[in-house]
């Protein structure tokens, strides 16, 4: 553990001066997870805002059988209201994985320009069964070109940004959430949460999502259309 954390204090120093250092080619794929488990890999980075990731794990992880790790580009990660989160595993590799959870926030304004994290991302995409984003995370998508033909939504208060990142995107300017083929795309912050809830309700049933709902005493706003934050075109 002592030389794993070695490791990973040297890598954060290569790292500083970029946020990526590594070449994308170089990234292979490695097992993360233990085996038979429900694999959730979040992406954590700075200025990431902490209900976006939070939120939908803690939905998720009430789940039976399922395992959540934190992949990052530095170790030590540091949201956009402080606190900071320890990262299970270094962006220098993509991971096998059932769910890829990607929150937005402010940090997401920098790395939709940051090729190399692109770059990683397309390729985590093709070890990722399902991929959901909450707020601006799908910022990070529509850069990618994957959600190019898919609808998709985003934080409405950023829909404007969002949406100019991906013209061949099927934008949704009223949905909670939109789920098509691959991709959960939700709308701002607390959407994500309700999000999570409904990727449950999928996987194990509404008794199951609702037992949830009752565990964390949140009120799940369960219907994707029912947004009152939405826009008008």
């Amino acid at each position: 553990m002592l030389k794993r954390r070695q490791f990973l204090k040297m890598s954060s120093v290569v790292v500083a001066s970029s946020l990526f250092a590594f070449p994308a080619a170089a990234t292979t794929t490695t097992a993360l997870f233990q085996k038979n488990r429900y694999r959730v890999l979040a992406l954590v980075f700075d200025d990431y805002e902490t209900l976006d990731l939070h939120g939908p794990i803690e939905m998720l992880g009430h789940m039976p059988n399922v395992e959540i790790k934190l992949v990052g580009p530095t170790e030590l990660v540091r949201s956009y209201q402080g606190p900071r989160v320890v990262a299970d595993a270094l962006i220098d590799s993509t991971y096998d994985c059932d769910l890829l959870l990607i929150p937005g926030g402010l940090g997401t304004r920098k790395l939709v320009d940051d090729e190399p994290m692109l770059q990683w991302l397309t390729a985590q995409f093709a070890c990722s069964k399902k991929v959901f984003s909450v707020c601006t995370g799908s910022a990070l998508l529509a850069k990618t070109s994957s959600l190019d033909g898919v609808k998709a939504t985003t934080n409405k208060m950023a829909f404007k940004w969002v949406t100019s990142l991906g013209d061949k995107v099927h934008w949704q300017p009223k949905a909670r959430w939109v789920d098509d083929g691959k991709f959960l795309t939700s709308s701002g912050v607390s959407a994500g949460t309700d999000a999570a809830l409904y990727w449950v309700k999928q996987l194990h049933g509404e008794a199951e999502a609702r037992r949830i709902e009752t565990l964390t005493e949140y009120h799940w706003v369960d219907d994707s259309e029912n947004d009152p934050y939405g826009v008008t075109l």
